[in-house]
């Protein structure tokens, strides 16, 4: 019963890392495309 639970738990937290680990792949992916000019600024925007 204790190894059922400790199983439990540690599939929910490879779970979680999986889920933090894309998002954080997302963010970045979107910090790169915010610098490498890809993604309109706000002046560009605002048509200045």
């Amino acid at each position: 019963m204790f190894l059922d639970r400790v199983a439990g738990d540690l599939a929910w937290a490879y779970a979680e890392l999986a889920r933090t680990r894309e998002q954080n792949a997302r963010i970045t992916d979107a910090l790169r495309r915010r610098r490498s000019g890809q993604v309109a600024s706000p002046h560009e925007l605002a048509g200045r």
